[in-house]
């Protein structure tokens, strides 16, 4: 849903809307199992800066609630996220604020984005708050036992047919340093009793 500034002149633009499964692409983070509902407002701000220049900003608050699957870190098997939030989100026109030089952005500065071609697009920035939503790493239990390196089948299924894979042998400095260590510890507890 594109919320453009010929809306926001006449009068603010509420929001009660259910977005589809599959109507907003979230990549491969995560895939919507469950109508996105949401409800608010968009509404058009106008930023005096001097005698004769007035920014249209849009400011969009909302509400938001859907269900969601990610994939397993581990294991790769969905995991369903019952996720919900709201918003307050100021945005500007694109280029606005850019400047012949550079300077600082200060905190208030850094939680302003920006829309182009007269308007904003609902969609991106749900898209932006769902992913921001997620956990860091999903994993389907913490005891999740991944994937086989070789052969990629789920080991939470069953164990792989893969022969025990052959040492890296760039490792095989490590492994006598742990036999030495073992061994002297054993010397020094026999000369400690």
């Amino acid at each position: 849903m594109l919320i453009t500034l010929l809306d926001l002149e006449r009068e603010p633009v509420h929001l009660d809307l259910k977005f589809a499964p599959g109507s907003i692409d979230y990549g491969d983070e995560a895939t919507q199992t469950s109508d996105l509902a949401v409800k608010g407002e968009a509404e058009l701000l106008r930023e005096h800066r001097g005698p004769k220049e007035v920014v249209p900003d849009i400011r969009t608050r909302a509400k938001w609630s859907g269900t969601f699957e990610a994939p397993c870190a581990r294991c790769l098997d969905p995991v369903k996220h019952e996720l919900a939030g709201e918003f307050d989100l100021l945005f500007r026109p694109l280029g606005v604020d850019a400047g012949p030089s550079e300077r600082e952005l200060g905190t208030p500065e850094t939680e302003i984005g920006y829309y182009q071609e007269g308007g904003l697009v609902l969609e991106d920035v749900l898209r932006e708050q769902v992913l921001l939503s997620l956990p860091a790493r999903t994993l389907c239990s913490e005891d999740c036992k991944g994937l086989c390196p070789r052969c990629g089948r789920n080991l939470n299924e069953g164990a792989c047919t893969c022969e025990a894979t052959s040492a890296d042998p760039r490792w095989s400095a490590l492994s006598d340093l742990r036999s030495r260590v073992d061994l002297k510890t054993k010397e020094t507890n026999k000369v400690g009793h």
